[in-house]
């Protein structure tokens, strides 16, 4: 009987179906047969005879099998030894959870691998490839180490555990590097306990399911290379966001290449939010871990579990099946998304009856049962993720045979798209219906503060639209979007070639006050601080609990967080900018020294205000602005960040959605 047929029906988790194809043939035998879903004409689920299941507690009949060990016992992977980590995918979710398991767990190895050459070297030089609050600091400390934690370790302190001070030292605990990156792929797969699944799935394209389902290609070929070259054994982390029943691909793609050979497949999903990612990773509200319901599955699932037990709660480590694992990601980000188009639909008819829908966002966001998180209307949800995962869950849906179910969530993109043409569509019509001859100001065009990441960004949309009305110009200020991925998403554009300056009308500019100079309409597409003319609200206070004992021993002051966790008292509204300040000051003097960049570095002279979150945050003088822009001096305030008053007071014509105009 194989690994994945072994189920214990006394496990909460054990009743996790077997698939197979309707017609009683094989699963297909290699991987060019397989698709991205499973077609609900194909495949079906075999229905649970109810005869062979035990009877209830208390009665008679034994059970089938004993019960499976508890995945948060500590003890339950004793005899899994993790040494060493392999997480493929040197992007979003690949490079920041890696540095954090790294930084917690400082005994094992942990590598991050890529066939990117350029984004690998940004991860081991002064430049990482993207901006994270507080990521620079700790990835410094996993891959750099200490001073004195390399070559200078005296031989009898070798066998020491990384990261455990030597007897009678007065200095830092010394530590070794232990976060490393690489390309050498096939080598570090080969020598990895457990890899981290973390390749990008991105929207199909082309073929069957275009613009919704996920394409699965980095997916099926990382798996092709873990069949090819991985111990027996090796534990297998989905991290990816995937279409439920992933596992099951994964194993067929294995069993294709590797007959006869097990390894174990674990589904635990990343819920990080970009410009937020570091908290998400360091104080997550739940860790879901999903494994198959056998002896060997339950052991893996408790050898992750050690790994996060180290810097989080055990509470807050959730096991599940490995569908609902898969599956809950998906749900969560379509809730999410649901909340934000359905406070977008109340934003319109807000215009049309004078109400303000901030007022109304704040009424009902204090009921308890619908609370204020994700009810700040807006032009409209971007980023990597929402669409995404909302298009690929109606896929799913329909291949499920469930077209109400599609359509219910294909409604929440129709709000979304509506929403952010809408708004385009009123900034025209606010200029008289043309835009020959005149120049509008785009401030932002990341999809949210704290992210230099410009995929799937709304303004591109908004830019679409204006740009079918023929500006003189379109300047784009972002003060964290590097201009050479602006251009590459402006690349998507209809007759995209000669859209950017000096042969087209865009203009991605580096200075604010310089994009907003003579401009007949400045639209502020993102909601970083220093768009902001308010003062920034007075923090919430907390009432603090002390810390659940935990596992590890990083102190968790190494980065000067709170001893304490945080337990709201009222509905916290909205949630501000994390403030990492980053490890002590005398730590940071005993960190190795980085590489210094070539006089060539295009980093060091990167576009933008820089990475510094000081000059990131160093507000726009509004009053400035007023004296250089061209009357009537218009204004739209696509993310509801601008204090309608003081705008006023300033000359500005406001336009903010879900309120009446202003002026």
């Amino acid at each position: 009987m194989s690994v994945w047929a072994e189920a214990s029906l006394d496990s909460p988790t054990a009743r996790t179906p077997s698939l197979e194809r309707s017609n009683g043939s094989s699963l297909p035998d290699t991987p060019s047969e397989m698709s991205s879903y499973l077609n609900a004409e194909v495949y079906s689920i075999k229905p649970t005879d109810a005869m062979a299941l035990p009877l209830q507690i208390n009665t008679r009949q034994r059970a089938l099998h004993a019960p499976l060990p508890d995945i948060l016992d500590p003890n339950t992977a004793a005899n899994v030894r993790i040494r060493h980590i392999c997480a493929i995918g040197a992007g979003y979710v690949g490079g920041p959870t890696a540095a954090i398991i790294a930084l917690h767990n400082s005994n094992v190895k942990v590598t991050v691998i890529d066939q990117d050459e350029r984004r690998i070297k940004s991860w081991r030089g002064r430049h990482l490839p993207i901006h994270e609050p507080g990521l620079e600091r700790i990835v410094r400390f996993a891959r750099d180490g200490t001073n004195g934690s390399m070559d200078t370790i005296s031989e009898q302190h070798q066998d020491l555990p990384m990261g455990q001070a030597q007897a009678g030292s007065d200095r830092n605990p010394s530590r070794r590097p232990n976060l490393f990156f690489s390309t050498a792929c096939a080598e570090t797969i080969a020598s990895s306990d457990m890899i981290l699944l973390a390749v990008n799935t991105p929207t199909k394209m082309h073929g069957v399911g275009a613009g919704r389902a996920t394409d699965m290609a980095a997916i099926e070929g990382a798996v092709r290379d873990i069949a090819l070259h991985a111990k027996p054994g090796t534990l297998l982390v989905e991290k990816s966001t995937v279409p439920c029943k992933t596992g099951q691909l994964i194993k067929d793609v294995l069993e294709a290449y590797r007959p006869g050979v097990v390894f174990q497949i674990l589904s635990n999903p990343e819920f990080l939010s970009e410009g937020t990612a570091v908290r998400d990773l360091l104080q997550p509200d739940r860790v879901i871990i999903g494994c198959e319901s056998t002896l060997s599955g339950h052991r893996a699932a408790a050898a992750l579990a050690n790994l996060y037990a180290a810097w989080i709660p055990r509470s807050n480590i959730i096991p599940t099946n490995i569908w609902s694992a898969e599956l809950c990601k998906l749900a969560a980000n379509a809730m999410l998304a649901q909340r934000i188009s359905s406070i977008n639909s109340i934003s319109a008819v807000c215009e049309r009856t004078g109400a303000d829908v901030n007022e109304v966002a704040r009424s009902i966001g204090m009921d308890p049962r619908i609370g204020t998180q994700f009810l700040k209307a807006g032009f409209g949800f971007g980023g990597s993720c929402f669409r995404k995962d909302i298009a690929s869950l109606t896929y799913l849906a329909e291949s499920l045979a469930l077209p109400e179910v599609a359509s219910y969530w294909q409604a929440v993109l129709i709000m979304n798209d509506f929403q952010r043409d809408r708004f385009a569509r009123n900034v025209i019509s606010r200029l008289n219906n043309t835009l020959r001859g005149k120049k509008i100001t785009i401030l932002g065009y990341a999809f949210k503060k704290n992210t230099g990441d410009a995929r799937e960004s709304p303004a591109l949309d908004v830019i679409r639209i204006l740009m079918q009305e023929h500006p003189h110009t379109i300047a784009i200020f972002d003060p964290l979007c590097s201009e050479s991925d602006v251009k590459r998403e402006l690349a998507v554009l209809d007759d995209c070639r000669g859209l950017v300056q000096p042969n087209g009308p865009i203009e991605i500019v580096t200075d604010s006050y310089l994009a907003c100079a003579d401009s007949n309409a400045i639209l502020v597409l993102t909601d970083w601080d220093m768009f902001k003319n308010t003062k920034p609200a007075t923090p919430d206070k907390f009432e603090a609990t002390e810390l659940p004992q935990l596992d590890g021993a990083t102190p968790a002051n190494i980065f000067r967080l709170p001893h304490s966790v945080a337990r709201v008292t009222k509905p916290p509204s909205p949630p501000q900018t994390p403030k990492m300040t980053g490890i002590g000051t005398d730590l940071a003097e005993d960190l190795m020294s980085e590489p210094e960049c070539p006089p060539s570095c295009e980093e060091c002279g990167s576009f933008g205000f820089g990475k510094d979150s000081r000059e990131i945050g160093h507000p726009l003088d509004w009053h400035r602005i007023s004296r250089s822009v061209k009357e009537p001096r218009w204004v739209f305030d696509g993310r509801g960040i601008l204090d309608a008053r003081v705008m006023l007071g300033l000359g500005f014509r406001l336009e903010t959605l879900g309120r009446q105009s202003m002026w």
